[in-house]
């Protein structure tokens, strides 16, 4: 099964091809994801508390969601995570969900969206999207990987790594990604570890419904990618989509993306089977070791982070 197929009927003729269709729209869709008319590059960084011209059917959908007392954590899986740690449908506009904000600049402005990695809750992604909030500048919100246990969650990320099953984040991710796309705004992305895999698969899905659902050629899917900015922390992903700008964060001492992501700085066998996606960044530091924090979004990785221009540039 492809990721299109995963829970949907993308090729038929009642296919979710559009984001009206994706929210449930019964009115027929007649327009397509464009290409950015100014190229890859263009409005690069600035996704605005907008994400704003929704129609009136659209603010309708989506909301917030209140799990049962005594829920487990994977209740919230592929939902989004706002400010205090509230939770909302997948489908909700992003513009009705709050933001963490940083704690110095709480009329920021441009916006990240956040993939959390293996055995975090959901109060533990809301614990990392304020300090991503205050690291970076940036309002933050979550699309949460719910974690079931540390066994369970690897076998989630060996599925993600095979392009097989679903997994509730990749499919709202996805149709974030497609729907800021088909609404002509850009959009940036933060994944750490097993949050860089599925954002990872989430683009990739989004790149074939470009091309499948729209019937982009290879050259509009990736001029259209290109405003979508992405940068990932000891990701677990090996192979990304061209098209978004990547920035990628790799800790030398880190084994999780050293075995299953961009590997070390210099050639190896492994780089066979590795892509970074066009034009990528990726920044090789080494710190700590792996007992004593080289995997930490927050103690170490954050440290190394640049703003996202200048790490565009090379200046880390």
């Amino acid at each position: 099964m492809t990721t299109i197929q995963r829970g949907r009927n993308s090729i038929a003729p009642t296919s979710r091809s559009t984001a009206d269709s994706v929210r449930g729209s019964g009115a027929p869709a007649t327009n397509t994801v464009q290409p950015s008319p100014t190229g890859a590059t263009a409005q690069r960084g600035l996704v605005v508390d907008g994400f704003d011209s929704r129609s009136a059917q659209t603010a309708a959908v989506g909301g917030v969601f209140t799990a049962p007392a005594g829920s487990k954590d994977k209740v919230f899986d592929g939902k989004l995570v706002g400010a205090g740690g509230q939770t909302f449908e997948p489908n909700t506009p992003l513009n009705q969900v709050p933001a963490f904000v940083p704690a110095n600049n709480p009329n920021a402005t441009a916006t990240v969206v956040y993939v959390n990695g293996i055995s975090t809750n959901k109060d533990g992604q809301a614990r990392e999207l304020q300090a991503l909030a205050n690291s970076t500048g940036m309002r933050a919100i979550g699309v949460h990987n719910a974690t079931s246990g540390m066994i369970a969650d690897v076998i989630q990320a060996a599925k993600d790594k095979l392009n097989k099953g679903k997994n509730p984040a990749v499919d709202s991710l996805s149709d974030i990604v497609y729907n800021e796309l088909k609404a002509g705004r850009d959009i940036h992305l933060m994944g750490y570890s097993h949050g860089g895999l599925i954002t990872s698969r989430a683009l990739k899905d989004v790149a074939n419904r470009l091309r499948i659902e729209d019937g982009m050629s290879k050259a509009q899917v990736e001029q259209t990618l290109g405003r979508v900015n992405v940068e990932t922390f000891g990701a677990a992903a090996a192979t990304y989509p061209d098209g978004p700008n990547y920035v990628h964060y790799v800790n030398n001492k880190d084994p999780v993306p050293l075995l299953f992501g961009q590997g070390s700085k210099g050639w190896t066998p492994g780089d066979l089977f590795r892509d970074a996606g066009k034009g990528a960044q990726v920044h090789h530091f080494s710190e700590k070791g792996m007992f004593s924090g080289a995997h930490s979004l927050t103690e170490t990785y954050l440290n190394h982070r640049a703003p996202f221009d200048e790490a565009r540039a090379g200046n880390f």
